[in-house]
């Protein structure tokens, strides 16, 4: 189910030659929404990567703000998921586009969360609180993904129990994608935890490794550099937390220039 928020704003009117149209807008819960637009004809961009996005600001300058691409890499739309901040400068306006609205979007895609910066091994790891599974939907539905690694893990953490839909949905549709359901299938592991909220399964994912739950509620083995690899987005605690329990099991953090063992997104926190 997702929440239909009843606030109403103006339209998103935006004048600029990076500036594209919304062609969907789904809202989550009153604090979480996605949105499609129209992708550039000159955008070329490695599942994981994030652009620039926004709209124009009171000034007449762009407002833009680094967000993951949520759609993979052959897709025709560029799908972001987002956070509502009601006193933002940008997600205060951007929270009510709506289809035929318009965002920029700069067709300059970096980051690190990709494929190339790691070193070939038998499974994935996508370790992920809040908004930061965007980039691992554009990653879990690119079919080289599969093509590396035998199973992929995807964990999320959130606080409450309804901000976990997203990626319920995003898991619930992989099964059906004409790319990659076969491998999701047979390969893809699930574990969502919330942080606040009682739910099934509780308490930071941090924990949950730290302690062996999560390799026990998963029946695989310990996280290890020999066969795992760990991409990971999110907020401050959980990149912290994350790169020094890595470390201290021999993990060493990759790079596009020089592919590792696990990589972190640094450029934002969701």
């Amino acid at each position: 189910m997702t929440y239909q928020s009843t606030a109403c704003a103006p339209a998103a009117s935006v004048a600029h030659p990076d500036a594209h149209p919304v062609l969907a807008v789904t809202h989550w819960t009153d604090r979480l929404f996605s949105f499609r637009v129209k992708r550039p004809r000159s955008l070329r961009f490695r599942s994981g990567e994030f652009v620039m996005i926004g709209l124009m600001g009171e000034t007449g300058k762009p407002l833009l703000r680094a967000y993951s691409i949520a759609s993979p890499n052959w897709d025709d739309t560029l799908e972001f998921y987002s956070i509502k901040v009601p006193d933002g400068p940008l997600t205060s306006r951007l929270q009510y586009v709506q289809p035929g609205d318009s965002v920029i979007v700069r067709p300059k895609p970096v980051g690190t969360l990709v494929l190339d910066a790691l070193r070939p091994a038998k499974r994935l790891y996508l370790v992920a609180t809040g908004t930061g599974i965007a980039p691992f939907a554009s990653l879990l539905r690119d079919p080289e993904t599969w093509a590396q690694y035998e199973t992929v893990v995807l964990t999320h953490s959130c606080r409450d129990v309804a901000d976990l839909a997203y990626g319920q949905q995003l898991t619930r549709d992989l099964l059906h994608d004409p790319l990659v359901a076969e491998q999701a299938a047979r390969g893809l592991r699930v574990h969502q935890t919330t942080t606040r909220e009682a739910s099934r399964h509780q308490g930071r994912i941090t924990d949950w490794i730290r302690e062996g739950r999560l390799a026990k509620a998963l029946d695989l083995p310990e996280l290890a550099p020999e066969t795992d690899r760990v991409m990971i987005c999110g907020s401050v605690g959980l990149n912290k937390g994350m790169a020094e329990i890595l470390q201290a099991r021999g993990f060493v953090e990759g790079a596009n220039s020089a592919p590792g063992d696990y990589v972190v997104e640094k450029a934002f926190v969701g």
